[in-house]
Protein backbone atom coordinates (compact mmCIF):
# COMPACT_ATOMS: atom_id res chain seq x y z
CA UNK A 1 0.00 0.00 0.00
CA UNK A 2 1.20 3.45 -0.55
CA UNK A 3 2.75 5.44 2.74
CA UNK A 4 0.51 8.68 1.94
CA UNK A 5 1.12 11.72 4.22
CA UNK A 6 -1.71 13.16 5.73
CA UNK A 7 -1.64 16.77 6.74
CA UNK A 8 -2.48 17.06 10.35
CA UNK A 9 -6.20 16.92 10.85
CA UNK A 10 -6.84 15.13 7.62
CA UNK A 11 -8.21 11.70 6.57
CA UNK A 12 -6.90 9.03 4.42
CA UNK A 13 -10.07 10.32 2.26
CA UNK A 14 -9.00 14.40 2.54
CA UNK A 15 -5.72 13.33 1.06
CA UNK A 16 -6.91 11.03 -1.89
CA UNK A 17 -9.35 13.63 -2.95
CA UNK A 18 -7.15 16.62 -2.43
CA UNK A 19 -4.21 14.48 -4.57
CA UNK A 20 -7.10 14.17 -7.06
CA UNK A 21 -8.58 17.65 -7.49
CA UNK A 22 -4.68 18.65 -7.66
CA UNK A 23 -4.33 16.13 -10.74
CA UNK A 24 -7.61 17.94 -12.31
CA UNK A 25 -6.61 21.28 -11.72
CA UNK A 26 -3.00 20.60 -13.81
CA UNK A 27 -4.63 18.67 -16.62
CA UNK A 28 -7.21 21.65 -16.88
CA UNK A 29 -4.22 23.60 -17.04
CA UNK A 30 -2.72 22.18 -19.32
CA UNK A 31 -5.46 22.27 -21.75
CA UNK A 32 -6.47 25.93 -20.83
CA UNK A 33 -2.49 26.93 -21.90
CA UNK A 34 -3.01 25.57 -25.41
CA UNK A 35 -5.57 28.11 -26.39
CA UNK A 36 -3.91 30.81 -26.00
CA UNK A 37 -0.70 29.03 -27.90
CA UNK A 38 -2.76 27.77 -31.56
CA UNK A 39 -1.58 30.32 -34.01
CA UNK A 40 -0.99 29.90 -37.84
CA UNK A 41 0.55 26.40 -37.61
CA UNK A 42 -2.64 24.98 -36.11
CA UNK A 43 -4.58 26.42 -39.34
CA UNK A 44 -1.79 25.16 -41.70
CA UNK A 45 -1.70 21.67 -40.28
CA UNK A 46 -6.02 22.01 -40.81
CA UNK A 47 -5.45 23.34 -44.27
CA UNK A 48 -3.41 20.62 -45.11
CA UNK A 49 -5.61 17.61 -43.99
CA UNK A 50 -8.56 19.36 -45.65
CA UNK A 51 -6.75 19.41 -48.86
CA UNK A 52 -5.26 16.03 -48.21
CA UNK A 53 -6.53 13.44 -51.04
CA UNK A 54 -5.59 10.45 -49.00
CA UNK A 55 -6.56 9.51 -45.55
CA UNK A 56 -4.72 10.68 -41.91
CA UNK A 57 -1.98 8.25 -40.75
CA UNK A 58 -1.93 9.03 -37.18
CA UNK A 59 1.61 7.38 -35.43
CA UNK A 60 2.92 7.37 -32.19
CA UNK A 61 4.91 5.03 -29.53
CA UNK A 62 3.38 4.20 -25.90
CA UNK A 63 1.27 6.78 -24.14
CA UNK A 64 1.41 8.72 -27.53
CA UNK A 65 0.46 5.26 -29.52
CA UNK A 66 -3.06 4.85 -27.31
CA UNK A 67 -3.49 8.38 -27.60
CA UNK A 68 -3.15 8.57 -31.35
CA UNK A 69 -4.89 5.56 -31.51
CA UNK A 70 -8.36 8.08 -29.92
CA UNK A 71 -7.56 11.00 -32.49
CA UNK A 72 -7.46 8.67 -35.61
CA UNK A 73 -10.68 7.18 -34.10
CA UNK A 74 -12.21 10.65 -33.85
CA UNK A 75 -11.42 11.91 -36.96
CA UNK A 76 -12.46 8.79 -38.50
CA UNK A 77 -16.01 9.39 -37.11
CA UNK A 78 -15.86 13.20 -37.52
CA UNK A 79 -15.86 13.09 -41.57
CA UNK A 80 -11.82 13.18 -41.59
CA UNK A 81 -10.52 9.20 -43.14
CA UNK A 82 -7.55 8.13 -40.45
CA UNK A 83 -6.35 4.86 -39.18
CA UNK A 84 -3.41 4.15 -36.78
CA UNK A 85 -0.32 2.80 -37.45
CA UNK A 86 2.59 1.80 -34.84
CA UNK A 87 5.51 3.13 -35.86
CA UNK A 88 8.02 -0.18 -34.94
CA UNK A 89 5.31 -2.09 -36.93
CA UNK A 90 5.85 0.51 -39.84
CA UNK A 91 9.67 -0.63 -40.21
CA UNK A 92 8.55 -4.43 -40.87
CA UNK A 93 6.35 -3.82 -44.03
CA UNK A 94 3.08 -1.22 -42.09
CA UNK A 95 5.11 1.48 -43.96
CA UNK A 96 3.36 0.19 -47.05
CA UNK A 97 -0.04 1.47 -45.93
CA UNK A 98 1.57 5.61 -46.52
CA UNK A 99 0.86 6.87 -50.03
CA UNK A 100 2.08 10.30 -51.75
CA UNK A 101 -1.90 11.69 -50.78
CA UNK A 102 -1.89 10.92 -47.24
CA UNK A 103 -0.96 12.83 -44.16
CA UNK A 104 1.53 11.60 -41.39
CA UNK A 105 0.28 13.17 -37.86
CA UNK A 106 3.23 12.05 -35.26
CA UNK A 107 2.90 12.38 -31.78
CA UNK A 108 6.30 12.53 -29.33
CA UNK A 109 6.55 13.88 -26.25
CA UNK A 110 9.91 14.57 -26.53
CA UNK A 111 10.09 14.73 -29.95
CA UNK A 112 12.95 12.02 -30.22
CA UNK A 113 11.23 8.77 -30.52
CA UNK A 114 13.38 6.38 -31.89
CA UNK A 115 10.71 4.24 -33.54
CA UNK A 116 9.51 7.36 -35.48
CA UNK A 117 13.04 9.55 -36.45
CA UNK A 118 13.51 6.42 -38.14
CA UNK A 119 10.68 5.94 -40.95
CA UNK A 120 10.26 9.92 -40.85
CA UNK A 121 12.75 10.06 -43.94
CA UNK A 122 10.95 7.38 -45.76
CA UNK A 123 7.55 8.74 -44.87
CA UNK A 124 8.93 12.03 -46.44
CA UNK A 125 10.52 9.62 -49.63
CA UNK A 126 6.74 8.92 -49.83
CA UNK A 127 5.69 12.51 -50.89
CA UNK A 128 3.32 12.44 -47.45
CA UNK A 129 3.22 15.98 -45.92
CA UNK A 130 4.22 15.35 -41.77
CA UNK A 131 2.55 17.05 -39.07
CA UNK A 132 4.32 16.46 -35.42
CA UNK A 133 2.25 17.21 -32.24
CA UNK A 134 5.19 17.37 -29.46
CA UNK A 135 6.13 18.91 -26.11
CA UNK A 136 9.22 20.33 -27.88
CA UNK A 137 9.66 22.91 -30.43
CA UNK A 138 12.96 22.39 -30.95
CA UNK A 139 13.10 18.79 -31.35
CA UNK A 140 14.26 16.51 -34.00
CA UNK A 141 10.15 15.32 -35.10
CA UNK A 142 9.01 18.96 -34.87
CA UNK A 143 12.06 20.64 -37.12
CA UNK A 144 11.81 17.72 -39.74
CA UNK A 145 7.91 18.02 -40.37
CA UNK A 146 6.15 20.07 -42.57
CA UNK A 147 4.01 21.60 -39.58
CA UNK A 148 4.44 21.55 -36.14
CA UNK A 149 1.74 21.64 -33.10
CA UNK A 150 3.17 22.49 -29.47
CA UNK A 151 1.41 20.62 -26.84
CA UNK A 152 4.13 21.39 -24.09
CA UNK A 153 3.09 21.09 -20.65
CA UNK A 154 5.22 22.81 -17.55
CA UNK A 155 4.80 19.54 -15.23
CA UNK A 156 2.72 16.21 -15.67
CA UNK A 157 0.10 15.56 -13.03
CA UNK A 158 2.34 12.46 -11.72
CA UNK A 159 3.89 14.06 -8.51
CA UNK A 160 6.91 12.44 -9.91
CA UNK A 161 6.44 14.49 -12.96
CA UNK A 162 7.52 11.01 -14.76
CA UNK A 163 4.47 9.24 -16.25
CA UNK A 164 2.70 11.07 -19.36
CA UNK A 165 -0.37 12.95 -17.92
CA UNK A 166 -1.13 16.31 -18.62
CA UNK A 167 1.09 15.81 -21.60
CA UNK A 168 -1.26 13.40 -22.93
CA UNK A 169 -4.52 15.22 -21.91
CA UNK A 170 -3.29 17.70 -23.84
CA UNK A 171 -2.24 15.62 -27.07
CA UNK A 172 -5.68 14.54 -26.87
CA UNK A 173 -7.40 17.88 -26.69
CA UNK A 174 -5.46 19.28 -29.28
CA UNK A 175 -5.93 16.49 -31.71
CA UNK A 176 -9.80 16.55 -30.65
CA UNK A 177 -9.50 20.60 -31.76
CA UNK A 178 -8.19 19.55 -35.00
CA UNK A 179 -11.14 17.03 -35.89
CA UNK A 180 -13.84 19.44 -34.63
CA UNK A 181 -12.12 22.09 -36.98
CA UNK A 182 -11.91 19.71 -40.15
CA UNK A 183 -15.82 18.75 -39.18
CA UNK A 184 -16.83 21.87 -39.54
CA UNK A 185 -15.01 23.11 -42.61
CA UNK A 186 -15.84 19.53 -44.35
CA UNK A 187 -20.10 20.57 -43.43
CA UNK A 188 -20.41 17.42 -41.69
CA UNK A 189 -23.66 17.48 -40.30
CA UNK A 190 -25.34 14.70 -37.97
CA UNK A 191 -26.80 12.52 -40.74
CA UNK A 192 -23.00 11.99 -41.83
CA UNK A 193 -22.45 11.19 -38.75
CA UNK A 194 -24.91 8.54 -37.80
CA UNK A 195 -24.25 7.20 -41.91
CA UNK A 196 -20.42 6.37 -39.53
CA UNK A 197 -22.16 5.02 -36.41
CA UNK A 198 -25.22 3.03 -38.19
CA UNK A 199 -25.13 0.50 -35.21
CA UNK A 200 -25.73 3.21 -32.23
CA UNK A 201 -28.40 5.10 -31.16
CA UNK A 202 -27.67 7.91 -33.04
CA UNK A 203 -27.41 6.10 -36.43
CA UNK A 204 -30.99 4.46 -35.25
CA UNK A 205 -32.51 7.55 -34.95
CA UNK A 206 -31.02 9.27 -37.89
CA UNK A 207 -31.09 6.30 -40.46
CA UNK A 208 -34.59 4.62 -39.84
CA UNK A 209 -37.68 5.92 -41.68
CA UNK A 210 -41.46 6.26 -40.53
CA UNK A 211 -41.39 3.90 -44.12
CA UNK A 212 -38.98 1.08 -41.90
CA UNK A 213 -41.04 0.90 -38.91
CA UNK A 214 -44.63 1.39 -40.06
CA UNK A 215 -47.29 -0.96 -40.43
CA UNK A 216 -48.39 -2.03 -44.15
CA UNK A 217 -51.00 -4.24 -45.90
CA UNK A 218 -52.71 -6.48 -44.34
CA UNK A 219 -51.30 -5.36 -40.78
CA UNK A 220 -52.68 -1.76 -41.46
CA UNK A 221 -55.85 -1.22 -39.75
CA UNK A 222 -58.42 0.80 -41.72
CA UNK A 223 -62.43 0.91 -42.16
CA UNK A 224 -64.49 2.47 -44.99
CA UNK A 225 -66.01 6.09 -43.59
CA UNK A 226 -69.59 3.87 -44.27
CA UNK A 227 -68.18 1.67 -41.88
CA UNK A 228 -70.02 0.89 -38.10
CA UNK A 229 -69.22 0.77 -35.15
CA UNK A 230 -68.96 -2.79 -34.47
CA UNK A 231 -66.92 -3.43 -37.87
CA UNK A 232 -64.30 -0.50 -36.96
CA UNK A 233 -63.67 -2.05 -33.30
CA UNK A 234 -63.11 -6.13 -35.24
CA UNK A 235 -61.11 -4.12 -37.82
CA UNK A 236 -59.24 -2.64 -34.72
CA UNK A 237 -59.08 -6.16 -32.40
CA UNK A 238 -57.50 -8.42 -35.14
CA UNK A 239 -54.85 -5.79 -36.42
CA UNK A 240 -53.87 -5.31 -32.51
CA UNK A 241 -52.99 -1.72 -32.63
CA UNK A 242 -55.68 -0.09 -30.42
CA UNK A 243 -56.88 2.06 -33.79
CA UNK A 244 -57.91 1.85 -37.19
CA UNK A 245 -58.29 4.83 -40.11
CA UNK A 246 -61.12 5.40 -41.46
CA UNK A 247 -60.99 6.60 -45.03
CA UNK A 248 -63.21 7.48 -47.69
CA UNK A 249 -64.02 5.81 -51.52
CA UNK A 250 -60.10 7.19 -52.34
CA UNK A 251 -58.44 5.83 -49.16
CA UNK A 252 -57.82 9.37 -48.55
CA UNK A 253 -58.18 9.24 -44.21
CA UNK A 254 -61.23 10.76 -42.94
CA UNK A 255 -60.72 9.85 -39.05
CA UNK A 256 -58.78 7.99 -36.32
CA UNK A 257 -60.85 5.44 -34.25
CA UNK A 258 -58.93 4.47 -30.83
CA UNK A 259 -59.44 2.33 -27.98
CA UNK A 260 -59.99 6.03 -26.80
CA UNK A 261 -62.36 7.05 -28.55
CA UNK A 262 -64.31 3.51 -27.84
CA UNK A 263 -64.85 4.27 -23.80
CA UNK A 264 -65.59 8.03 -24.67
CA UNK A 265 -68.36 6.76 -26.92
CA UNK A 266 -69.21 4.53 -23.99
CA UNK A 267 -69.56 7.01 -21.31
CA UNK A 268 -71.61 9.47 -23.98
CA UNK A 269 -73.92 6.40 -25.18
CA UNK A 270 -76.13 4.30 -23.67
CA UNK A 271 -76.38 1.80 -26.39
CA UNK A 272 -73.85 1.69 -28.88
CA UNK A 273 -74.77 -1.00 -31.34
CA UNK A 274 -76.33 1.52 -34.10
CA UNK A 275 -73.60 3.69 -33.91
CA UNK A 276 -71.69 4.15 -37.08
CA UNK A 277 -67.91 5.00 -37.15
CA UNK A 278 -67.88 8.37 -38.26
CA UNK A 279 -69.95 9.47 -34.88
CA UNK A 280 -67.30 9.14 -33.14
CA UNK A 281 -64.35 9.05 -34.58
CA UNK A 282 -61.17 11.64 -34.06
CA UNK A 283 -61.41 13.90 -37.65
CA UNK A 284 -58.39 15.27 -38.43
CA UNK A 285 -56.03 13.17 -36.65
CA UNK A 286 -52.10 13.92 -36.44
CA UNK A 287 -50.46 12.20 -39.73
CA UNK A 288 -47.20 11.60 -40.84
CA UNK A 289 -45.67 10.91 -44.08
CA UNK A 290 -43.28 7.81 -44.92
CA UNK A 291 -40.13 9.41 -45.69
CA UNK A 292 -39.90 11.73 -42.42
CA UNK A 293 -37.32 10.32 -39.48
CA UNK A 294 -38.72 7.65 -37.11
CA UNK A 295 -37.36 9.80 -34.29
CA UNK A 296 -39.76 12.50 -36.04
CA UNK A 297 -42.53 10.71 -35.34
CA UNK A 298 -41.48 10.49 -31.70
CA UNK A 299 -41.55 13.53 -31.53
CA UNK A 300 -44.99 14.19 -32.76
CA UNK A 301 -46.12 11.49 -30.63
CA UNK A 302 -44.67 13.22 -27.37
CA UNK A 303 -45.92 17.19 -28.56
CA UNK A 304 -49.47 16.22 -29.35
CA UNK A 305 -50.09 13.99 -26.93
CA UNK A 306 -51.70 10.73 -29.51
CA UNK A 307 -51.36 8.08 -27.75
CA UNK A 308 -48.71 6.55 -28.85
CA UNK A 309 -50.40 6.32 -32.33
CA UNK A 310 -49.75 8.00 -35.92
CA UNK A 311 -51.52 7.16 -39.54
CA UNK A 312 -48.87 7.34 -42.39
CA UNK A 313 -49.75 9.23 -45.31
CA UNK A 314 -48.72 10.40 -48.69
CA UNK A 315 -48.82 13.50 -50.11
CA UNK A 316 -52.55 13.15 -50.83
CA UNK A 317 -53.44 12.35 -47.59
CA UNK A 318 -54.02 8.73 -48.73
CA UNK A 319 -53.53 6.13 -46.33
CA UNK A 320 -50.35 3.92 -46.71
CA UNK A 321 -48.96 2.96 -43.19
CA UNK A 322 -49.76 3.34 -38.69
CA UNK A 323 -47.31 3.88 -36.67
CA UNK A 324 -47.32 2.59 -32.75
CA UNK A 325 -45.19 3.81 -29.91
CA UNK A 326 -44.18 0.17 -29.26
CA UNK A 327 -43.01 0.07 -32.95
CA UNK A 328 -40.55 3.08 -32.29
CA UNK A 329 -39.80 1.15 -29.30
CA UNK A 330 -38.72 -2.22 -30.63
CA UNK A 331 -36.46 -0.11 -33.40
CA UNK A 332 -34.20 1.53 -30.62
CA UNK A 333 -35.81 4.99 -31.96
CA UNK A 334 -36.73 5.84 -27.78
Amino acid sequence: MPNLHHPAGATAADTVLARAREVLEIEADAVRRLVGRLDGAFVAAHDIVLAAKGRVVVTGMGKSGHVGGKIASTLASTGTPAFFMHPGEASHGDLGMIVADDVVLAISNSGESDEILRILPLIKRRGAKVISITGRPQSTLARESDVHLDAGVEKEACPLNLAPTASTTAVLALGDALAVALLESRGFGSEDYALAHPGGALGRKLLLHVADVMHTGERLPSVPAGATLKEAILEMSQKGLGMTAIVDPQGRVAGLFTDGDLRRALEKHDDIRGLMVAEVMTRSPRTIGPARLAAEAAQVMQAHHVSGRLLVVDESNRLVGALHVDDLLRAGVI
